[in-house]
This record gives structure tokens, C-alpha cells and sequence, in this order.
């Protein structure tokens, strides 16, 4: 029975992993471009104004996203508002809260970020 117990608590173990390797997996799709919300027909687009430079690579603007709003990505979306790129990104932080950051594309500045906090059960938000 012992040998059982221990099977079973490697097993709950490697469940207790599992939405690690489902996030990392959506990483990687993420950086390779199938994780973006875009509209179709838009696919082309993206990946000209990538190739000609005129957006930053999806890596560059999560490394940066991640050093100035530690948690998990949860959402990307690239947009085009206006005649320029924009990349939406929401972040899921530690205590629940939910990022939505709005990024320049070009060079990565953030435009505009919104916090929604649950606070006993409601959620509440902030802006800057």
C-alpha cells in the first residue's frame, strides 16, 4: 500500500504541473504567431509590418512585459487602430489580479494600462 500511496502522490504531483507545460505550450505558440488574436486576412499584414520592421517581434514585447508586470499572459491581441499597430496584452498577476496593458508595437512603449482586482467577489478597476 505504500508503493500505491507514493504512485499516487507523483501522480497528483505531475497534475499539480500540468497547467505549467499548458502555459508554456501557449507560449510557444504565442511566439510563433498562432497564439495572436488577429482578424481576418490581418495574418498577412502582421507579418509584413514584422518582416519591413515596422512592429516588434512578439518575444521582444513579452520580455518586456514581463520585466514591468511580473505574472501570466494570458491574452495577446495585435491590433491596427488608427493607422498603427498595438499589441493588447493581458496579464494575470499574483493575487488574482488582471493586467490589460496596451503596447505600441513599433517600439514597444506602453500606451495604457487597466487593473481589474476581485475584491470579495466583485471586481474592481483602475486605470492609468
Amino acid at each position: 500500500m505504500s508503493s500505491r500511496g507514493s504512485k499516487w502522490k507523483q501522480h497528483l504531483s505531475s497534475i499539480g504541473r500540468w497547467p505549467v507545460r499548458v502555459a508554456a505550450v501557449g507560449c510557444v505558440a504565442l511566439l510563433f504567431g498562432s497564439g495572436l488574436s488577429l482578424a481576418d486576412g490581418d495574418h498577412d499584414r502582421a507579418r509584413q509590418a514584422l518582416e519591413s520592421g515596422q512592429i516588434l517581434p512578439l518575444r521582444t514585447i513579452l520580455e518586456r512585459v514581463e520585466r514591468e508586470y511580473p505574472g501570466q499572459v494570458v491574452d495577446v491581441e495585435l491590433e491596427r487602430d488608427d493607422g498603427r499597430w498595438a499589441y493588447e496584452i493581458k496579464v494575470l498577476r499574483a493575487g488574482g489580479a488582471l493586467v490589460k496593458l496596451k503596447l505600441d508595437a513599433r517600439d514597444g512603449a506602453f500606451v495604457s494600462s487597466k487593473e481589474k482586482t476581485r475584491t470579495r467577489g466583485r471586481a474592481n478597476e483602475g486605470g492609468h
